[in-house]
Parts: structure tokens; C-alpha cells; sequence
């Protein structure tokens, strides 16, 4: 008598006939939307710097430098902890990872505001940085190499309407915090860890909903009417790359670079994003208007991750990135300009086209694995290649700030102390241009064997029938259109009501 797959196993959650493959995508923003709150961990600096004080910072409050390294920590942890169980993912399953990075996650959260409410800084280290950064990673790899399998005829678009999330969650997480911190401020209480156990328990939830929506398709699976084409370009693999033998191949090397020098460029601006235009544009941009600019950015982010996603499956992988190395190059040395000519608009319409390219790298990348890699173990390749990531995540930053600090110690002026970063920005982008332009299709040798391959998919071949499809049969893309769109609809009303509230403040830098 055969065992039976236990309830979080990849055996377990193999697609049925009936299985429409666009609840997935749903499924994945259900963790990006909840993880992508990362982006906006910054407003709770504020108020933590004041969580003794209360109304202005007191004896033993955290400095603004303290309170920093919470997100850096995240991100470095998000890199490792990628890496670390990409090959894992493979073999267990979208469905388990996701349930262990909504625990990470949110038991992060609650970890963190144990750490506010005894004013203890390492447990929020502990707690955000490093738990809930684990739990960043495992939800940020779990939907990507699935959602490639369910699309092979949309690779880019697919990922990108997952890796949308990511960047989408910020807008989403800023108001509600706003909203749940002065829903619990008091006379005694700033309302921050009150708030991190909320949002903790809606994450897990959440999460929990995506994960358990996950199905993967069996091995041989292809869309309906859709087959490979008979000229595929000349990138993409004709095989599947074993992850042991990809990172050793000069290919994985060229791609992490590519990644780390286009997340550098962006992630630095980004950063810097609400001082850089008030000095810039000193005593023409006020707070509130420079804060209504990085919600703008953020939008910018997320539309470019599936527009420039989707656009790669028609360019093709390599030639999207060309067009984000030359021209994001060309709009970082436009960007000096338009800030020397007082011309706001054309100042924010260049960083926000870079930023659409810095989210469109990220939603790109697992496509460009799969076309390289082929698609076996492509989140296990594409959890090593996000150590890229958290190396872009602190050189990125360090430079803007750095060179910023070096021309204003040499008698620069704040307005124009930006100036050399953007240049330098605009050559790190053309050195990742070079980097792209070296990829080349990997060698046949370096194929698994169809003996290694079949290897590999027995389990699953084994477990069709467990969940009533035959091996190899086309899985319905069609059914259950009632279940689907209320699926969309839960992920599409909050991510909605984020993107108003981003317009509304974005209104305020043109008012």
C-alpha cells in the first residue's frame, strides 16, 4: 500500500484536470503583496525614535542610525536565506515554503513587537531583521519557478504579475500602518508594536491563503493549443542545467552581476529618494510633496515589473536589458541637468523611468534564469542569484550617501552634491550593460541527461494520479472562472486601494 504524500509535500498538490492555472498568479501576490511591506519599514522609524518620549525623543531613545540596520538586516537575511533553500524549494514544494515563510514572517512581527513594547533593540533585530528577513526570502523564491512551469508561453509576464507584488506591497502596508499606529497611539504608547502584532496575524492569514492555493503542474504539462517554438532564440536552452553545474558556469556569473549592478542603481536613488529632491530643489519641494514623490516612485516600480516583464517576451530577455543599461545610463546623466535647470518635472519623470527599469529587473531576471537554465531548477538558480540582491542592498546606498558626503565636505553644494553620484550611476549601469552583452547560450554538454531528468521528475510523475491527472495530460486552463476572479479580486481591492492613496499624496508634488 503506498504511502500517502503528506498535506504541505509537492506530491501532494500536483494539478487536477479542473485546475485553471491563473489562480497562481493570485496565489503569489497573496505572499508578495504581505512580504513587499519591507519597502515601507521606513515609517516606522519616526515613531520608534520617539517610542519613550512619545511626542519628541527622549533619554534612551533609539537613534535614526540604530533603527536602520532593521532593514538592512531583512535584506541581507532575504539574500542567505534564498540562497540557502533554493535547491530545497525544488524538491518540497511552493506549498510547503510558503507556509514556512508565513511563520518566519509573521512570527518576525511578533517578535518585533515584543522587542518595542520591553524596548529591547536586538529582539526587533532578531525578530524583523533576521526571522522575518528568512521569511522575506522563502516568499519572495516559492511562487517564481511554479508560475514559470504554469507559463512556459508567458514566462516574463507571469513572474512579473507575481514580483509585482513585492514592490506593490509597500503602498499598501504605508497607509495601514499610518492608520493602526494613531488608531493605538496613546499617552504612553507610540502604537508600533500594537500595530506589528496586527499586521502580523493579517500576513499569516494571508500568506497562509496563497500558499494553500499553490498547485504545480505535471511533469510534460503544456498549455492547451501551445507548443515550444520550432526556432527558439538564440539563448534559450534546449535542455534543463543542473543547479550544481549552473553555478559553475560563467553564465550564473554574468547574471549576478547584471542583477547586483542594475539593483545598485536603483536601489541607491531609491534610498535617497524624499532628501535628494528637497535639497536639489530647495524650498520648492516641501516634505509632504517629496514624500507624495517616493509614493510615486514605488508606483513607477511596480507598473515597471510587469510592463518591462511582459515586453521581455517579446524583445527576449537580453535585449530588455540593453534598453535598461543604455537607457537608464542616459537618464542618470540627465538627471544633473534637469535638476541644474529648476525643472521639477522633468526631474521626477527621469527618476521615476529609472525606477520602472530598477522593478523591471527584478520581474525579468527569473525569465531570463529559465531561458539560460532551463527550467528544473530555476528557483533553486534564481535563490542563489538574489545574493546579488543583498549586496546591491548596501553598496547601492553606501555610494549615494558616500559621494554625497564627499562633495558637500569639498564646499559642493547640497543642490548640486548628487551630480558626480548620478554619473557614477550611469557608469555602473554601462559596466552591466558590458556584462550582458558577454551572456551566451550555455553549451549542450552541460545538459542534464534525460536519465537525470527523469530522476528527478519521478516523484511527481508517480503522484498525478493522487491528484486525478494522468502524467504528461494538458491540465484544463479554463475552469472554475467564478473561483478565479473572486481570487483576483481579494488581491486586487487592497492593491487598489494602495495605489489611491499613493495618487492622492503623489498630487501634492505637483500642487
Amino acid at each position: 500500500m503506498r504511502r500517502m504524500p503528506g498535506l504541505l509535500s509537492r506530491e501532494r498538490i500536483v494539478a487536477g484536470p479542473r485546475f485553471n492555472r491563473w489562480l497562481v498568479p493570485p496565489a503569489a501576490l497573496a505572499i508578495h503583496l504581505c512580504i513587499g511591506q519591507a519597502y515601507a519599514i521606513s515609517v516606522f522609524n519616526l515613531p520608534l525614535s520617539r517610542a519613550i518620549g512619545i511626542t519628541e525623543p527622549a533619554q534612551g531613545d533609539w537613534k535614526l542610525t540604530t533603527l536602520g540596520w532593521i532593514y538592512t538586516l531583512a535584506i541581507v537575511f532575504l539574500g542567505l536565506s534564498a540562497a540557502v533553500a533554493g535547491t530545497w524549494l525544488e524538491r518540497a514544494g511552493p506549498r510547503k515554503v510558503g507556509v514556512v515563510a508565513a511563520c518566519c514572517w509573521a512570527g518576525g512581527f511578533l517578535l518585533a513587537a515584543l522587542g518595542v513594547h520591553r524596548h529591547q533593540i536586538g529582539l526587533i533585530y532578531l525578530g524583523y531583521g533576521v526571522i522575518g528577513g528568512c521569511g522575506l526570502g522563502l516568499g519572495y523564491v516559492s511562487p517564481v519557478s511554479t508560475l514559470i512551469k504554469w507559463f512556459p508561453d508567458r514566462r516574463g509576464m507571469a513572474t512579473g504579475m507575481a514580483i509585482m507584488g513585492f514592490g506593490g506591497g509597500a503602498m499598501i502596508a504605508a497607509p495601514l500602518s499610518d492608520l493602526l499606529m494613531r488608531r493605538f497611539a496613546s499617552s504612553n504608547s507610540v502604537g508600533v508594536w500594537q500595530t506589528f502584532v496586527v499586521m502580523g496575524l493579517v500576513y499569516f492569514a494571508a500568506m497562509l491563503a496563497g500558499a494553500f492555493t499553490f498547485r504545480v503542474p505535471p511533469p510534460g504539462w503544456s498549455p492547451a493549443g501551445w507548443t515550444p517554438p520550432a526556432n527558439p532564440r538564440a539563448l534559450v536552452a534546449r535542455g534543463h542545467v543542473h543547479v550544481r553545474t549552473a553555478l559553475r558556469t560563467p553564465q550564473f556569473a554574468l547574471l549576478w552581476a547584471v542583477l547586483c549592478l542594475n539593483v545598485t542603481a536603483g536601489i541607491g536613488v531609491l534610498g535617497q529618494a524624499s532628501p535628494m529632491i528637497q535639497e536639489v530643489f530647495r524650498g520648492r519641494v516641501s516634505p509632504s510633496a517629496a514624500a507624495g514623490f517616493v509614493g510615486l516612485l514605488s508606483l513607477f516600480n511596480i507598473g515597471g515589473r510587469i510592463a518591462w516583464a511582459s515586453l521581455s517576451d517579446l524583445l527576449g530577455r537580453k535585449r530588455t536589458y540593453v534598453v535598461f543599461f543604455t537607457l537608464g545610463a542616459l537618464l542618470y546623466a540627465c538627471v544633473p541637468l534637469a535638476g541644474r535647470s529648476g525643472h521639477v518635472g522633468l526631474f521626477v519623470a527621469c527618476v521615476c523611468l529609472i525606477l520602472t527599469m530598477y522593478g523591471g529587473g527584478f520581474a525579468t531576471i527569473p525569465a531570463y534564469l529559465a531561458d539560460i537554465f532551463g527550467t528544473q531548477f530555476v528557483g533553486a538558480i534564481h535563490g542563489r542569484l538574489l545574493t546579488a540582491w543583498s549586496v546591491a542592498g548596501v553598496l547601492g546606498p553606501v555610494l549615494v550617501n558616500y559621494i554625497r558626503q564627499f562633495q558637500i565636505d569639498r564646499g559642493v553644494a547640497k543642490a548640486a552634491a548628487y551630480d558626480l553620484t548620478m554619473y557614477v550611476m550611469a557608469g555602473v549601469l554601462i559596466a552591466g550593460f558590458l556584462c550582458n552583452l558577454a551572456i551566451r547560450r550555455v553549451p549542450d554538454r552541460l545538459y542534464m541527461t534525460s536519465e537525470e531528468l527523469e530522476a528527478e521528475q519521478r516523484l511527481l510523475r508517480q503522484a498525478a494520479p493522487i491528484a486525478g491527472a494522468p502524467a504528461g495530460r494538458p491540465t484544463a486552463a479554463e475552469g472554475r472562472p467564478a473561483i478565479v476572479a473572486s481570487a483576483w479580486i481579494m488581491v486586487g481591492a487592497p492593491l487598489l486601494w494602495g495605489i489611491t492613496s499613493t495618487l492622492g499624496k503623489a498630487l501634492l508634488l505637483f500642487g
